[in-house]
């Protein structure tokens, strides 16, 4: 492995700061097919030339001795284009039975994906912006993110996550994972998100220029790489508006103080959670969560009020089952014909003050299995 002895630096983002990226302003092409960098930690040391990718895991392993380093269970892959990370789960991110909750696996998969940015050099501000996306004031903010649990990791369980990321049009990109059960090594979950460019300033979407894409790409997998297959991927269903009046509902959910994030917003999590709350008890009795999809529309600020909308999803070859008292959350749902375990709901969080949408959802239940 390469040695910079002139390297004299306690963390990453320090030693990216020392190390110098030549050559990387040229054309995207060019830059897709040959990404080349000669990397230097320190003006009188020697020069190397590298990949960039190459040049920022070089740099790691300069930093390998700081603390966050040396407890952190994760790193770069080795071709660079993906990042892996392994979890303990703990006994305050389970429920009363003793299972991790869907909103420790998006925690978890915000976890990575914060890390991974961090990992290539990305701001640590918690927005994880480019070089030039800082200058021009520019963040990335999700647009939608579907999760699908097939098997929920239990307390103490050691998992590992795998992320990676890639050009998704011309205003976003999409951040991929694959969650895996180290004991056994089963894939226990995938999910994906799209992100979309946004002006910190004006709060206006804006289209992801060249100069953009050029910092982010050099570290993406050159083919595209997908966590679903395109055929039958439920991520890409539309969601319908859920209109009134509605079975379920719980009106008047205020953000704790605790919801809000680094950025002083509502947490992305934050959002399943009040989902969740207009859910029938006698589903969250005898069911649980395998995939949850949700459409972000709007930031929420810490004091809205929101409501949370919970409907019934008609498929084709459904049925009713049974009524409910409209505005409580006490009815069962409707099942497919072909499909009696599996129950589905359309889902709208909006702002109490005059109904303006914040996020749709889609969620799918399956009974509990026995433990």
């Amino acid at each position: 492995m390469l040695k910079f002895p002139y390297c004299n630096v306690t963390d990453l983002n320090q030693a990216l700061a020392q190390c110098r990226f030549v050559g990387l302003l040229g054309p995207l092409a060019s830059r897709r097919q040959s990404p080349r960098a000669v990397v230097s930690c320190s003006p009188s040391s020697s020069e190397f030339s590298l990949t960039p990718v190459q040049a920022v895991m070089s740099c790691q392993q300069q930093v390998g001795s700081s603390l966050v380093n040396r407890l952190r269970l994760g790193g770069l892959t080795e071709d660079g284009f993906s990042y892996k990370e392994k979890f303990i789960i703990r006994g305050f991110e389970v429920g009363i039975n003793k299972i991790a909750t869907i909103e420790t696996i998006a925690n978890l998969l915000q976890e990575v994906g914060s890390n991974h940015a961090q990992s290539v050099g990305f701001s640590t501000d918690g927005f994880g912006t480019s070089p030039t996306m800082r200058k021009l004031h520019l963040i990335w903010v999700t647009a939608r993110m579907h999760i699908e649990v097939y098997k929920y990791p239990a307390w103490r369980d050691v998992i590992e996550i795998e992320t990676w990321c890639q050009n998704e049009g011309r205003i976003g990109t999409r951040r991929d994972w694959i969650l895996n059960d180290v004991a056994t090594g089963e894939v226990f979950g995938r999910a994906t998100s799209k992100w979309v460019m946004m002006n910190q300033d004006t709060r206006r979407m804006q289209k992801v220029s060249d100069d953009v894409k050029e910092e982010y790409l050099v570290f993406c997998p050159r083919e595209p790489r997908l966590a679903f297959s395109e055929k039958n991927n439920k991520s890409l269903k539309r969601i319908a508006k859920l209109e009134d009046p509605v079975r379920y509902s719980k009106l008047g959910l205020k953000p704790r103080r605790a919801d809000l994030d680094m950025n002083q917003h509502v947490n992305d999590v934050t959002y399943i959670g009040w989902v969740l709350e207009s859910i029938p008890k006698e589903i969250i009795d005898t069911h649980e969560l395998q995939a949850i999809t949700l459409d972000y529309r709007r930031e929420c600020q810490q004091y809205n009020v929101v409501d949370s909308l919970t409907g019934l999803e008609l498929t084709e070859g459904s049925k009713m089952v049974s009524v409910g008292t409209n505005g409580s959350a006490t009815a069962t749902a409707t099942t497919r014909e072909d499909d009696h375990d599996c129950h589905r709901f359309l889902h709208l969080l909006r702002l109490s003050s005059d109904g303006r949408e914040i996020n749709r959802g889609r969620t799918e239940w399956r009974k509990k299995p026995t433990r």
